[in-house]
């Protein structure tokens, strides 16, 4: 299988890295395009928009960009990549982030836009992410999409893309189940510092995040240690359009 990879945590993240080498290994076609630094947090932005993106080559089928995990998808698709400009994948995967993209984390999530925007495309697409922990089970999630891939790939529909999050152990997951996006709630802060030539400097302090508590929600199925699958809607849907589609 044809896969183009991307993330929002860079093109040095091990989560990238480890997972090009298993599909790699696996026996996939891999072509990565990934931002240059980090740039997680930073939803669906188009730096295209303001201008062009730099492009500098890492190794084969290995790119940095200078732009976002959207301008890394679109550039990849529409042919940008020189030498691979025939390269047309089976499916697009984002990450695996360095962190949990549960629920209302979707929303800011630069790995989480990559797939959308490639679903948006048309082709299928799924982001991963490994929740936090004291240490980083990297070769455990990568085991645990190599051994459920075809399922995850196969979970795609059009109009959507495949959302995974995988508890971060040692061992892997009870299994692959799938949830709902739950609702989560932010308790951030804001410091802010007046300089002695007058200039107001604002830090923003990252709080507790905390998630409703949901029967058959994704953060009630990794707080299980389960791996959560959800399809997202890659366009904004009403709750009218939502009920009609589930009648149909």
């Amino acid at each position: 299988m044809k896969i183009l990879l991307t993330n929002d945590d860079g093109i040095k993240s091990p989560g990238l890295l480890l997972l090009a080498e298993g599909l790699r290994r696996a026996g996939h076609r891999v072509l990565a395009l990934a931002p240059d630094s980090d740039r997680s947090g930073i939803s669906h932005a188009i730096s295209f928009l303001g201008g062009p993106c730099k492009i500098s080559k890492i190794e084969e089928d290995f790119w940095a960009c200078s732009g976002t995990p959207v301008d890394c998808v679109v550039l990849a698709l529409l042919g940008g990549i020189p030498g691979a400009e025939g390269f047309v994948p089976d499916i697009v995967l984002s990450g695996i982030n360095r962190g949990a993209n549960l629920g209302t984390d979707i929303v800011y999530s630069g790995t989480a836009a990559a797939a959308r925007q490639a679903s948006m495309a048309g082709f299928p697409a799924a982001a991963f992410s490994l929740l936090e922990a004291e240490d980083w089970h990297w070769e455990m999630a990568v085991s645990f999409i190599i051994e459920k891939f075809s399922e995850i790939a196969g979970f795609w529909k059009a109009g959507t893309f495949v959302n995974v999050n995988i508890p971060n152990s040692a061992s892997p997951p009870s299994g692959l189940v799938t949830a709902f996006p739950a609702r989560r709630r932010y308790t951030d802060t804001i410091d802010r510092y007046e300089s002695p030539s007058g200039e107001i400097y604002c830090f923003a302090r990252g709080g507790k995040i905390s998630a409703e508590p949901e029967a058959g929600s994704d953060y009630d199925a990794v707080s299980g240690n389960f791996a959560s699958i959800s399809a997202v809607y890659v366009q904004p849907a009403a709750l009218e359009e939502i009920a009609a589609r589930k009648e149909r």
